[in-house]
């Protein structure tokens, strides 16, 4: 059996929303970013690695007892550690490439069964160890090689998904650069791994100093929101945040989180009046309104305010002004075990749909109130309190809060983002994305780009990858993600 793009059982922590009267909001709509500016470069003008036109092979081969190795430090403590490997792209070899484990709730599965992989743990697929091909992958040629790169490409992912075409993900990013946003540029193609059998993947750029020099056009600082953390203020001591946030690319050079500290501080502390006055001077808040309107519009359950506040915060060093930089869409259009839930264009939809007979893993806990969904089993170690339910298409990792409720607005599990929350609980700031939903509706969706970008990519998979993935399947999954650019 060929297993592809499996996603881990995601834990779930319900964050109280902030609440309060709205102040009235100093807009600020001139976006710093060049991405916003310019937008970014859309998959038909990519070159090299990610011209998206073509199905690229990339492969890669390692000593079998480094990788036990690496496999057994994640399963025992969580860390991904980097091993050599030789790689090989579109027929060009690199030598003593750095190579890890890329990904949170993805490999939860892996850690929750050890090397032998947990049945249904990516809510779509088994995950493991034994089959290296199915993992998600962080390949950096130059880790270890000063300056390699593969036509200008050093540092790329091999992305896990829940689909077997990853056309969610793809087409995702792509409508994020159209409206005008920074995002990843990705290409499809075949992975083996110490000689395997080929398998389609998605390949997307890993954001890094390349990346922000080419989407940014200021010094600044590109702060990772790790899956663990959120957007809470832990005081004014860096160490407490290097679990949570990571420093991806520095201008300076320095991992400086100064910056970072000083908006969170203010983002928790300032009451509504000042948050209103002040979040123009700190956030590029235009670019935040599409952000959460792009977000919407292709239906990702894993953005800022989901389980893993999945995203990048880059500080622009000229102005002072954040913008919040989208990252990991491969639940974009309901993309969880392979059906794709329903197509309403909003949160919700029918994403998060466990498949029946789905297991829960050991020591997990359900709230209060919840039931569990058809077919799901207990194992040993898990509790479920009396009177307890569980909404169908809701599947919590981990112990839950008395009284939470996975799945957020409309069914898929939302982990809560103050940013966000306070966003659209001020009158001004939510009109901005109002009606930054309305525009990109109108220029993605009602226009036909998005039917045209994603026949772009369907027929490059058709063409090109049918020995890898059924027609059947590339044509379902494309329908699948149709439904949603016709949805009112």
């Amino acid at each position: 059996m060929m297993i592809l793009f499996v996603s881990g059982v995601t834990a779930v922590t319900l964050v109280a929303g902030c609440s309060g009267a709205a102040g009235t909001a100093t807009v600020a709509t001139t976006s710093t970013s060049a991405a916003s500016t310019a937008g970014s470069a859309t998959a038909a003008d990519a070159t090299g690695l990610f011209d998206s036109s073509t199905v690229h092979s990339i492969s890669i081969q390692y000593d079998e007892a480094a990788y036990q190795a690496m496999i057994a430090t994640f399963v025992d403590s969580g860390d991904k550690e980097w091993i050599s490997a030789t790689v090989t792209v579109d027929g060009t070899v690199f030598e003593n490439v750095g190579i890890k484990l890329k990904g949170n709730s993805t490999l939860q599965g892996l850690r929750s069964a050890g090397t032998g992989g947990m049945q249904g743990g990516g809510l779509g697929g088994d995950i493991s160890a034994d089959d290296p091909t199915g993992l998600p992958w962080r390949i950096r040629l130059d880790k270890f090689v000063d300056g390699q790169n593969y036509q200008g490409a050093s540092d790329f992912v091999v992305r896990g998904s829940n689909t077997e075409t990853g056309l969610n993900e793809a087409v995702a990013l792509e409508l994020i650069g159209a409206a005008g946003l920074a995002t990843e540029e990705a290409t499809p193609a075949r992975f083996t791994v110490n000689g395997s059998a080929e398998v389609l993947r998605l390949v997307i750029e890993n954001p890094d100093d390349e990346w922000d020099e080419e989407n940014f056009d200021s010094d600044g600082i590109l702060y990772k929101a790790e899956a663990g953390g959120d957007y809470s203020y832990r005081g004014d001591d860096a160490a407490s945040y290097a679990d949570v946030f990571s420093v991806e690319a520095s201008t300076s050079g320095e991992d400086d989180y100064t910056p970072l500290i000083g908006f969170l501080k203010w983002l928790n502390e300032s009451d509504d009046a000042t948050f209103a006055a002040e979040l123009g001077s700190k956030l590029d808040v235009a670019a935040f309104a599409k952000y959460l309107a792009v977000q919407d519009l292709v239906a990702n359950t894993d953005d800022i305010d989901g389980p893993g506040n999945n995203s990048y915060l880059r500080y622009d060093a000229d102005t002072g002004i954040f913008t919040v930089v989208a990252w990991d869409q491969n639940l974009s259009f309901g993309g969880i075990g392979g059906g794709m839930g329903g197509a309403d264009g909003q949160r919700g939809g029918g994403r998060m749909q466990p498949p029946d007979g789905a297991t829960l893993p050991d020591g997990a806990t359900l709230p209060d109130g919840a039931t569990l969904p058809d077919g799901a089993t207990l194992p040993d170690g898990a509790t479920l309190p009396d009177g307890a339910t569980m909404p169908t298409g809701a599947m919590p990792t981990g112990d839950l809060p008395a009284g939470a409720m996975p799945g957020g607005q409309g069914g898929g599990a939302r982990g809560g983002n103050i940013l966000a929350e306070r966003f659209k609980a001020n009158t001004e700031f939510n009109a901005l994305y109002e009606q930054a939903l309305t525009d990109l509706r109108a220029e993605l969706y009602a226009s036909g780009d998005a039917q045209q970008i994603l026949d772009s990519w369907t027929a490059v998979l058709s063409a090109q990858a049918g020995d890898l993935v059924s027609q059947d399947t590339i044509t379902s999954e494309a329908a699948a993600i149709a439904k949603y650019f016709t949805a009112s």
